[in-house]
């Protein structure tokens, strides 16, 4: 079997370094190279044999052995690699006829062409280095199986005693190095502010989405028990998910959406929530599919539809008009029916639901579910619903779960978190739950990236679920006090804002509120900044340098095109420690006591 990208000499080895089997990074002389058809066809069927249903890693891999000893015993030495240019420098790569994996036909013989142009030679397989190494003249380098020594032009400056170390320059490359599928998604806002927030060792933060209190006991103690007990925990689980998870979240989330869910068809496990939702992207979307996603949205959705070749196409929630002096709620933020009808087209695949709205808050109400549900189901689209933060709702609205809905189940994929779910956002377990039709198409897409996640996270959830369903809906579940402490930190932070001034919208849901920054705006316009920068990113970056309180902008929320109809507002999470919240109390209170005369 030849894989794309190798060089391929008789021997018996395989050695993906470059090496051969004597460890020379040098073939013997009468080394003669694989070229045959029948060979090569065979190779083709076997490889396609082998990545074609998903299994298990061991057993893969004895597959491939097999293969690999029934079609021939090739020694493999990388393009680009010192082997590869020493043979180059012999004149033994000439005789190389690499193999067309689409056509399984042997490719004409070419004459090698410089490392620093594009080579004849077939790019080496996911996983290898595609790194030429770029060959300096006067250099010897051969036979050595390692990278020619450093030569230095002429007024180039060594290394002299007391300026440390040789510095080598980067190396620069005539192909383009990044894929397109990243361009136009490089920067993250978040890196910038997280940075921000660690400037200073007394900042506040209440920018980034996570608890900084304990989690529950029971489930410390669950992944305590998951790490100090059964050793094989430490070992590979099912790659879909841990059995004794799929099986709990396949009986507990059955009750509350109505349906009868197979641990095995209907579950899959993920590296968080942001996992599941990259793997559904990967899965579903393709080259030129429509996604509609609600704004404000959680920023990941967007450049996840760009890297599956999908294209966003947005509709925002807009704020009813309060009387003055009435306090906002996120539930005044409504979607246009008509508006939101026009976005549906014939190339709308996707649709993306976030109920509890990070970071608005808002709660979707069942009438506005159902006007989403009806959309989905006369224009064929799948609903990806994000809802990580179903268990933190206040002031007694109701999550609904939308693949609860008649007709819906079949084309929903429902997103959970445990991270949010028991406060423990650092052991990263998520998991999608839907039907089969849509689930093995993510299955196809798990098994060829992570695979599979950490066991012992997932035995710790799964441990802390059989806890809660034992509990469900009494005083003594989690799943009741959490959402209660939430609220109290939600209402002290909204009094705390209020009384500097702020106009928080308050959340139904969620970690997070958003206040209107517009009398600030008033007060203070010209705060320093990019002159095309939005003014609440401006305004976030001066109160973390001079307030030393953290938040977030809520234009990131936005597309480009809407940031600037609501850069007067920034987000605060309050689900936060109490003395945190104290901390925020103090910082409000001396800048408050600046502002009076």
């Amino acid at each position: 079997m030849q894989p794309a990208g190798y060089t391929v000499c008789q021997g018996n080895k395989v050695t993906p370094n470059g090496k051969g089997s004597t460890g020379t990074g040098r073939e013997p002389a009468q080394s003669r190279f694989h070229s045959s058809p029948d060979q090569g066809k065979e190779a083709v069927d076997a490889r396609s044999r082998i990545i074609r249903e998903p299994q298990e890693p061991t057993a893969m891999l004895l597959q491939l052995g097999s293969q690999l000893c029934e079609v021939s015993s090739p020694h493999l030495i990388r393009p680009g690699s010192q082997a590869h240019l020493d043979a180059q420098d012999t004149g033994r790569v000439q005789n190389l006829r690499p193999l067309d994996w689409a056509s399984q036909e042997p490719q004409p013989r070419q004459a090698p062409k410089s490392l620093a142009r594009e080579s004849a030679l077939p790019p080496p397989k996911s996983g290898h280095s595609s790194r030429p190494i770029q060959r300096r003249e006067g250099s010897k380098g051969r036979g050595t199986g390692k990278e020619p020594r450093r030569t230095f032009e002429k007024g180039e400056k060594k290394r002299s005693q007391g300026e440390g170390p040789e510095v080598e320059p980067p190396l620069t490359m005539a192909k383009r190095l990044q894929a397109r599928r990243l361009d136009g998604i490089d920067h993250n806002p978040w890196v910038e502010f997280v940075q921000l927030a660690g400037e200073e060792a007394d900042d506040v933060n209440l920018g980034q989405g996570f608890p900084d209190f304990s989690p529950p006991e029971f489930a410390v103690e669950a992944f305590q028990h998951a790490v100090s007990g059964d050793f094989m925990l430490n070992q590979y689980t099912k790659a879909f998910g841990y059995p004794p998870l799929t099986k709990i979240l396949a009986s507990f989330f059955g009750k509350l959406l109505g349906q009868e869910i197979d641990p095995l068809k209907n579950v899959l496990v993920t590296v968080g929530a942001h996992g599941a939702l990259f793997t559904a992207f990967q899965a579903l979307v393709d080259e030129g599919d429509e996604v509609i996603i609600i704004e404000p949205f959680f920023d990941c959705y967007e450049p996840m539809t760009l890297m599956a070749g999908g294209r966003p196409v947005f509709v925002s929630l807009k704020p009813s008009p309060t009387q003055k002096g009435e306090p906002d709620s996120s539930s005044n933020w409504q979607l246009d029916p008509t508006e939101l009808a026009s976005k549906f087209t014939s190339r709308t695949k996707a649709f993306i639901l976030n109920t509890p709205n990070n970071p608005l808050g808002k709660v979707f109400s069942k009438e506005e579910l159902e006007l989403v549900a009806s959309l989905c189901q006369q224009h064929d689209v799948v609903c990806i619903s994000d809802e990580v933060y179903q268990w933190m709702v206040f002031d007694g609205f109701q999550h609904i779960s939308i693949a609860s809905l008649p007709g819906m189940w079949e084309r929903t994929l429902t997103i959970g978190s445990a991270g949010k779910t028991f406060s423990v956002t650092g052991w990263k377990v998520g998991w999608v739950l839907g039907p089969d039709s849509l689930m093995k198409h993510l299955r196809t897409v798990h098994q060829n990236s992570v695979y599979h996640c950490a066991t012992q996270g997932q035995a710790a959830v799964a441990q802390s679920f059989e806890r809660e369903q034992l509990h469900f809906g009494r005083p003594s579940s989690y799943f009741v006090q959490l959402p209660q402490y939430i609220q109290r930190c939600r209402d002290h932070m909204i009094q705390s804002l209020q009384s500097m001034g702020f106009r928080p919208v308050t959340p139904q849901g969620s970690y997070f509120l958003i206040t209107d920054i517009s009398d600030f705006k008033n007060k203070m316009p010209d705060l320093p900044g990019a002159a095309d920068e939005p003014y609440d990113r401006r305004f976030v970056k001066w109160m973390i340098k001079n307030k030393g309180l953290v938040a977030i902008p809520m234009s990131i929320f936005f597309s480009l095109p809407h940031q600037k109809f609501f850069d007067h507002y920034i987000r605060f999470c309050f689900v936060k420690d109490e003395s945190t919240l104290r901390a925020m109390d103090q910082k409000l209170q001396k800048w408050k006591a600046e502002l009076t005369p």
